[in-house]
């Protein structure tokens, strides 16, 4: 997919991003770590990502650019920032959105689920991941689409459920991989301050 540049925002408002390369640049400049001296690690913050209207933008193109050559027909994103994000390349891409919840409840007993419960994430924490049966179907292709990946857990889950709904893993593209080894079968390439694809390894 090439880019297409948006036409101007209003007055007042950040410029859109014109290139991916753009895009990187503009996500480093929004990002900071949080933390006081005495704490012993620092916390990432993402949240100037989604203040800026140009990058906010320039990140469904861009992601959407990744994700086109498999021919998705569905995104698939885990609650919340990646339900967010992949809400922008479904638009991008013309293909509708499910969101992977987290700890899904049913609404009644003939409502089916599909569910799956994580590997330890970056907290060391199990999480039971899943959407409603009836909205992914056997003919689906699903490309997933998340913010950050460091252990890939969520990723591992979200790809358990669409194979258990007989549908297609097109694979994980994400804002940052932070991944040291890539897990059998997920279908990603990992770099810091990238943007991973199944098809197109690192923006």
């Amino acid at each position: 997919m090439e880019w297409h540049p948006r036409k101007a925002p209003p007055t007042g408002h950040d410029p859109w991003v014109t290139s991916v390369k753009e895009v990187r640049e503009r996500l480093k400049d929004a990002f900071t770590w949080r933390g006081d001296r005495t704490d012993e690690s620092f916390l990432a913050d993402m949240t100037g990502w989604w203040r800026d209207a140009g990058l906010l933008a320039g990140l469904g193109v861009a992601l959407g650019a990744l994700a086109s050559s498999s021919e998705p027909t569905v995104v698939v994103g885990p609650q919340s920032r990646g339900a967010m994000l992949g809400a922008l390349v479904a638009t991008e891409l013309g293909i509708g959105l499910i969101e992977v919840r987290k700890d899904p409840e049913r609404l009644s007993d003939s409502d089916a689920w599909l569910t799956r419960t994580t590997p330890p994430d970056y907290r060391d924490r199990h999480l039971s991941l899943g959407f409603r049966r009836g909205l992914l179907q056997a003919g689906d292709r699903a490309v997933f689409v998340d913010d950050w990946i460091e252990t890939g857990g969520q990723a591992l889950a979200s790809q358990g459920l669409v194979e258990a709904a007989g549908a297609t893993w097109c694979g994980a593209v994400v804002v940052v991989g932070g991944l040291t080894t890539a897990g059998s079968g997920t279908n990603w390439k990992s770099g810091r301050w990238c943007m991973s694809g199944s098809s197109s390894g690192a923006l």
